[in-house]
């Protein structure tokens, strides 16, 4: 009894180190240089869930991104929920390929245009760059994350928000003006916080 409640205690730090981590990439990066427009709101509205799965295989990372799917769909205050999956797909290359199996299941469950799915990866590298080109900081995070978005809501805020296309465009001038060593200090200096 005392050896499962203490690795019961064991998992659930585990879990607060891998939320506090990228709440604080959320704060200090996402909404600290501005990289989402919308985000600040909805954190300071407490409405964005952060979920730490232990899924070790694509197959149980699947099911867990299913039954986000369906705590969205039953609580509508819930915005958007960041699923951190720190044991499944540390190699960007295999999440990048992950990414259309998760494409595939919105599909095969009918949700196409209800959400949509972001990615974000410690390794994140756009097609065509390097991979120490400031640029991919902007989809860069402490560790792997599929972030769900309801689109109704995204395509609400992007009606009312002057020139959305130019979001991703200042976000590279931005972030290739702080360089890639700057961005590579504030990400390190999300995974080293110290949790009680």
């Amino acid at each position: 009894m005392k050896q499962q409640k203490e690795q019961e205690e064991k998992e659930q730090k585990e879990q607060e180190k891998f939320i506090n981590s990228v709440r604080q990439w959320v704060d200090s990066v996402v909404v600290g240089l501005n990289l989402c427009p919308f985000a600040k709101a909805e954190l300071l509205k407490n409405r964005v869930r952060f979920s730490v799965t232990e899924a070790a295989t694509e197959e149980s990372l699947l099911r867990q991104l299913a039954s986000e799917f369906e705590i969205l769909d039953k609580d509508d205050s819930i915005e958007t929920t960041l699923l951190i999956h720190p044991g499944v797909l540390t190699d960007f290359y295999d999440y990048n390929q992950f990414l259309e199996r998760a494409e595939n299941l919105l599909a095969d469950l009918e949700l196409e245009g209800i959400y949509q799915i972001a990615s974000f990866h410690p390794q994140y590298q756009f097609g065509g760059t390097n991979p120490e080109d400031a640029e991919n900081y902007t989809n860069r995070s402490p560790y792997p994350i599929l972030h769900i978005l309801r689109e109704s809501s995204l395509e609400r805020v992007l009606e009312n928000y002057p020139n959305p296309e130019l979001i991703p465009e200042r976000n590279i001038e931005l972030l290739v003006g702080l360089r890639s060593n700057k961005m590579n200090a504030m990400l390190q200096a999300c995974t080293n916080l110290k949790i009680d």
